[in-house]
């Protein structure tokens, strides 16, 4: 896994040889400081990139298919999606501190289809949509035992293949909006609207508290220098407006050298091979001449 300095094109980081299988799923820590991820070998793991190793690991779902994990944001956890043993569909919630095991795991269902897990930390409402399933579920998280509530669930009879949720900047505020997501069909891609019932059309700051602008809290070189930092909040209440790209931002392109084909390294060989016997061939006759001149 590289990390990578966009804007001087190079790959500083590089966190090798720390997974034994495909890894399904990765996400960062709020802050930058960690990354989560789900492999196939049934493990969680937090690696910390600016050390480039593993910060802790432990057994996750131990069923056979995909799973996937998740930040449930300023809760400070990690939500996880995956199967038991028996090919049940369940879910588990973690503490960073210590992955060892679950704070809580639930069976779900004995549906196929892979959970893929939206958490909306503004609103602390968690959405699950599996693959080839019509109906997508959304629980409350909290911070006290048992830290999920089911809340209800949206049905539909066209299966979803795969879905994504748009940033907060997004959303439709005037009629309460709090979450957008996009579903992909088998011929369309269809938005999914998820809005609380207000009458009133005074903004809701109960709902909308201030989210994440989309900029970025760090650069490059101080977060590659060890620091960390909370995500930068805008309100939402007159509308987002896109701010401009700073006018420093100057990415160079840098190309790399592509490694050389076996007959290209061959035609190397014998290049350099031939390259030495000349240089010794100068040798000896500079040596002939350094004799015959001291004689």
């Amino acid at each position: 896994m590289k990390i990578w300095d966009i804007e001087r094109g190079v790959a500083p980081l590089s966190v090798d040889g720390q997974h034994t299988d495909i890894i399904q799923s990765k996400d960062w820590s709020p802050n930058g400081a960690l990354l989560a991820t789900s492999c196939k070998d049934k493990k969680l793991r937090l690696l910390d990139p600016r050390q480039q190793k593993v910060a802790s690991e432990g057994e996750g779902h131990q069923g056979v298919k995909g799973s996937r994990v998740c930040w449930l944001g300023k809760h400070d956890k990690l939500f996880s999606v995956g199967f038991t043993k028996g090919s049940e569909r369940e879910h588990a919630i973690w503490d960073p501190r210590d992955i060892s095991k679950p704070l809580a795991r639930q069976t779900i269902d004995s549906a196929s289809g892979v959970l893929m897990p939206f958490f909306d930390n503004d609103t602390n409402v968690l959405f699950l949509a599996g693959k080839g399933d019509g109906n997508i579920r959304y629980y409350e998280i909290v911070d006290d035992a048992p830290y999920i509530h089911y809340l209800s669930e949206f049905k539909s009879n066209v299966p979803q293949r795969g879905m994504c949720m748009l940033p907060k900047r997004a959303v439709n505020v005037s009629e309460c909006e709090i979450v957008r997501v996009l579903k992909l069909g088998v011929k369309l891609v269809e938005p999914i609207s998820f809005q609380v019932p207000r009458k009133s059309e005074v903004f809701q700051d109960d709902i909308f508290p201030p989210c994440f602008s989309g900029e970025p809290t760090l650069t490059a070189e101080q977060w590659l220098g060890g620091q960390n930092g909370e995500q930068k909040l805008a309100s939402l209440e007159r509308g987002f407006v896109q701010r401009e790209r700073p006018a420093d931002f100057n990415p160079s392109k840098v190309e790399e050298a592509k490694p050389l084909s076996e007959r290209e390294l061959r035609e190397e060989v014998e290049r350099l091979t031939n390259r030495v016997s000349y240089l010794e061939a100068e040798i000896v006759k500079r040596d002939a001449k350094i004799k015959e001149l001291n004689g």
